[in-house]
């Protein structure tokens, strides 16, 4: 099977995520991948980790739920921020340049108080911690530590007021390099992905060191949205060509029940190959506006094309005939074996957009089996299908791997574990969840719609 030939990638898997005055959350919000003893245990893996003995324990998924404009979306959407600015706060703009966040408007000095972004990870083997607070116009502090031995040692220490970095003993003697090139509006990290990709006679045992690092960030967190779709054709259109990556996508395909028997990439001209490459540059955070719904109809029609079961055969169909759902599934595919073959993490917005629950469930287990998932990428998404959270044994998620967003008075969002509530290995998760013993679903107000009803009697 394609996801499991060739090299098995380095040890890594993602730990916690926080943030704090980004988009819907005004206070410090942490999402963990950290198993507990909720996990389940043929879901949970054990990862060995430099230091520390006995293996740690990490969930492949977590998926957030909530009522609508509660604050999943944005929380997906701050972990692909954070990735952006990893990316391009060094290699795009000049000094005057705005760093690109978006701090919580709700409150009356959201847009004048900083951002904060924090992930905890393990990378190559080692825990590393790697965090950042950023205004409009500056970095006002960051920072990072990795546990080679167990225990916290310094990377870098960068703070508003300190024009050169401190480094670690391990970083210190050719940290001279990167602290000339750092910008008060640019992240070191971004400076150490760019000069890693320079000449090879401007790199550093900084860059050596600390490139994994940045690495990480291009390569993780890519989201996929319904708005765009077409970066996810795009992906799948690229991986047709190699016949094991092809051979993992037409099972896929047929075993989805589509009505599906075969799929082919079309050769394509000059206009089309300029907006595939875009959607690709856009799926990788390198692209200022990624391809989205206007992008999407094109690239399908001259992409892809699906052959279909029929009386006396195979049918090509034209892609304007395609359903939705099946849209949907074929734009996931591209980006999950991808990031199977990596151990990478995928972002995911709602997920059960178009697609039948039954098979939204499948594509979860596809993570969690550890022979379709055997280096341990991992998935976080939203989706408000309460199906997905199952019943007594027929769960999909863990008790562990549920979080749930709610809307407070002033606004802002609060992320919570549904492990908080100590649910029972056969709770009904999916009932008790609408009958909203959690939280986290919306209050209607009856009365409300009942204004509209008498309103068009009248």
């Amino acid at each position: 099977m394609y996801t499991l030939v060739g090299t098995p990638p380095p040890t890594n898997a993602l730990l916690s995520f926080s943030i704090r005055n980004v988009r819907s959350y005004w206070e410090e919000a942490t999402l963990s991948l950290i198993g507990t003893r909720l996990s389940d245990a043929e879901v949970v893996r054990g990862l060995q980790v430099a230091g520390i003995q006995g293996p740690a324990n990490v969930l492949p998924t977590a998926g957030l739920f909530g009522a609508n404009a509660s604050g999943k979306s944005a929380f997906l959407r701050a972990m692909a921020d954070m990735r952006a600015v990893v990316l391009s706060s060094f290699r795009k703009g000049d000094q005057e340049t705005k760093l690109p966040r978006q701090p919580f408007l709700l409150h009356d000095h959201g847009a004048e108080q900083p951002s904060r972004f924090e992930i905890d990870l393990i990378l190559h083997g080692v825990r590393w911690q790697y965090g950042f607070e950023i205004d409009d116009q500056s970095v006002r502090d960051e920072y990072a530590y990795y546990y080679p031995k167990g225990r916290q040692a310094l990377v870098f220490r960068r703070e508003r007021d300190d024009r050169t970095p401190s480094f670690g003993p391990a970083f210190r003697s050719s940290g001279r390099v990167l602290a000339r090139l750092v910008r008060r509006n640019a992240l070191l990290l971004s400076v150490v992905g760019a000069v890693a990709d320079g000449p090879v006679n401007a790199r550093s045992s900084v860059t050596t060191l600390i490139g994994p690092l940045f690495d990480w960030f291009r390569d993780n967190l890519r989201l996929m949205a319904p708005d765009n779709r077409g970066a996810g054709i795009a992906k799948t259109a690229e991986l047709l060509p190699h016949p094991k990556a092809r051979g993992a996508i037409v099972p896929l395909l047929q075993a989805a029940d589509l009505g599906i028997k075969d799929i082919e990439r079309i050769v394509i001209d000059a206009e089309a190959a300029e907006k595939w490459q875009r959607a690709l540059r856009g799926l990788d955070g390198l692209e200022e506006e990624p391809a989205g719904a206007q992008d999407e109809y094109f690239l399908r029609s001259n992409l892809l094309r699906l052959s279909h079961a029929g009386t006396e055969g195979a049918v090509s169909v034209d892609p304007e005939h395609e359903s939705q759902g099946t849209l949907a599934w074929v734009s996931l595919l591209g980006p999950l074996l991808e990031t199977i073959r990596r151990g990478s993490v995928l972002l995911l917005d709602e997920l059960d957009s178009s697609l039948h629950p039954h098979l939204v469930r499948r594509f979860i287990r596809l993570f969690h089996d550890p022979k379709t998932n055997p280096w341990c990428a991992q998935l976080v998404f939203n989706a408000h299908d309460p199906t997905i959270l199952g019943d007594s044994s027929q769960r999909t998620l863990g008790r562990d791997q549920i979080w749930l967003t709610e809307k407070n008075v002033d606004g802002g969002t609060t992320l919570y574990s549904l492990a908080e509530f100590q649910p029972k290995r056969d709770e009904a998760l999916g009932k008790r969840y609408l009958q909203g013993r959690y939280g986290a679903v919306p209050v209607l107000d009856p009365a409300e719609f009942q204004l509209l009803a008498d309103a068009d009697g009248s």
